[in-house]
């Protein structure tokens, strides 16, 4: 089993208290290079854009009720720099970035080179950066850049149009990494079908809009470029991993048909799905990337953690509750008990023994410590109790 950590840096108000940025990060570098001496794998950060707090003054707000920022990470590449230079062994992830936002999938390919490059200059480094990618949890962070309804059927049909656009984003992106040269013009097109939707209903009132009773709607490229190919030629791509956070099998084959990607999974994807994921990838990964590995879906776990098993529960419990209520404005008991049950929760002993029992062996863990918590020393506390208790335990 490997054993990464997952820093969301989510200047959320706790119990009444909101730390400043500084002290947001402070404590997020004081924890990496924790993670670092412990001997965590790979630290992945949390990245966001735009502020929360400022939506909340929009006509649609996503999160009206979110008191503070979601995240301020927002350039996993600049953040890298400084992580690497004040550890020594710990690699860097991204959960995720959005390839959508900040100039598109042409952007974050010719930067993500830019900083390969830059990382391989020196010939004894040889920790990866791990690229999560993806299209953003919150609409607020692309609005801004375009991503938007074009007409009225793209409107009625957003939901799944967003999909076609990660798909065109991601075709992009990965070829452009990869160090392809190539226009708009020679990129899949986008359509719609009555199969893209959950129902014939929701199909039927977008053919209503169209106004044509057809079996493909076809739609305009999302991405109209001339030839390009993003520099620096030269950069180093041994020194990266990627990770795609969507379950949509289709994209995922398409990513792995360019390059080898990796998918994320959170702690409440239901185990059958899980399984099968695993048991599809082995057949559509990239074959440059080896065989594939179930270490190669990170998977996230929340940590609530404490000798006393009891006090753990009240934590976990308190935290949940901030988070629902600032993510929908209400507490609702029933989804808290859900969050916790999902939840790593108690002391040593109880924890190695949920992990035992919820995990495979082979599986990649994202523990997450910080959730809605800064309190830095009890944080730091959690970590060093996990990798120097818990998990001689599970190995036991």
């Amino acid at each position: 089993m490997k054993y990464d950590i997952f820093l969301s840096i989510c200047q959320l108000r706790v119990d009444g208290y909101k730390p400043d940025e500084k002290t947001m990060f402070q404590n997020f570098f004081d924890q990496v290079v924790l993670a670092d001496e412990l001997d965590f794998g790979t630290a992945w950060v949390a990245e966001t854009h735009l502020s929360t707090m400022v939506q909340k003054e929009n006509k649609k707000p996503v999160v009206p009720h979110f008191d503070g920022e979601i995240g301020l990470n927002t350039d996993i590449l600049q953040l890298a720099h400084q992580v690497f230079a004040r550890t020594e062994k710990i690699q860097l992830g991204s959960a995720i970035r959005n390839i959508l936002c900040n100039g598109g999938p042409i952007a974050h390919a010719e930067a993500i080179r830019y900083f390969l490059s830059l990382h391989g200059l020196n010939a004894q480094e040889k920790r990866k950066i791990n690229i999560g990618f993806a299209s953003g949890r919150f609409e607020f962070s692309n609005r801004p850049y375009g991503v938007v309804p074009r007409d009225a059927v793209e409107e009625t049909a957003w939901p799944v149009v967003k999909g076609k656009i990660l798909w065109q984003a991601t075709e992009i992106f990965l070829r452009l990494l990869k160090g392809e040269q190539f226009s708009s013009e020679e990129i899949q097109p986008m359509s719609l079908s009555a199969s893209d939707f959950r129902s014939s209903e929701e199909w039927q009132s977008v053919l209503k809009v169209y106004g044509k009773d057809v079996e493909t709607i076809p739609l305009k490229n999302f991405y109209e470029f001339e030839k390009v190919g993003v520099i620096p030629f030269e950069a180093p791509l041994d020194l990266l991993e990627l990770t795609i956070g969507t379950h949509d099998e289709k994209i995922q084959e398409m990513a792995n048909s360019i390059l080898p990607v990796g998918v994320f999974n959170l702690s409440i994807t239901p185990p059958a799905v899980i399984e099968a994921t695993h048991e599809r990838m082995k057949k559509q990964f990239h074959p440059s990337g080896g065989v594939w590995q179930r270490w190669m879906m990170p998977r996230t776990a929340m940590i609530f953690l404490d000798r006393d098993s009891e006090k753990a529960q009240k934590i976990a419990k308190s935290a949940w509750r901030n988070y629902w209520s600032a993510m929908e404005g209400t507490i609702d008991n029933e989804k808290v008990e859900r969050a916790v049950h999902n939840a790593l929760v108690g002391n040593p002993e109880e924890i190695a023994g949920q992990i035992k029992e919820k995990y495979h062996p082979e599986d990649r863990l994202m523990l997450w410590f910080d959730f809605n918590n800064h309190d830095n020393e009890m944080v730091k506390g959690s970590m060093r109790m996990f990798m120097e208790e818990v998990r001689p335990l599970v190995e036991a």
